[in-house]
């Protein structure tokens, strides 16, 4: 007989298995929640420059811009999106991928929370 899951697992697992969206709306929720008032994703990125990052979140209180590409558990870098993301690292910007995993380990609400401690 196999023990029934335990909720953790479940919710474990329905994280992981997040679509896209509903990712981004929990990112720009938890954004918002830790004092980020301005936060941008384009709507139709075909007439965008090509890999620029999902997510401009702006704290002015805390002087803090973060770059965050979003990627579903499996998805993959595309070569534009890795040019961004290096270009605006080398230029002394916060920039960076997440993953819902980033959200079971807590990474995404630390790195939120970073810019209120760096004020």
């Amino acid at each position: 007989m196999t023990a029934a899951p335990q909720r953790t697992d479940v919710v474990a697992r329905g994280v992981l298995a997040m679509l896209e969206k509903p990712f981004q709306t929990r990112v720009i929720q938890l954004a918002k929640f830790h004092g980020f008032e301005l936060v941008y994703h384009t709507w139709n990125s075909q007439r965008s420059a090509p890999g620029f990052p999902d997510l401009v979140m702006v704290s002015s209180r805390d002087k803090r811009i973060l770059y965050r590409e979003l990627k579903r558990t499996v998805g993959k870098v595309t070569p534009d999106q890795q040019a961004w993301l290096d270009a605006l690292t080398a230029c002394g910007q916060d920039a960076g991928v997440w993953r819902p995993a980033d959200l079971l380990s807590g990474r995404i609400v630390a790195e939120l929370k970073s810019a209120q401690r760096a004020a």
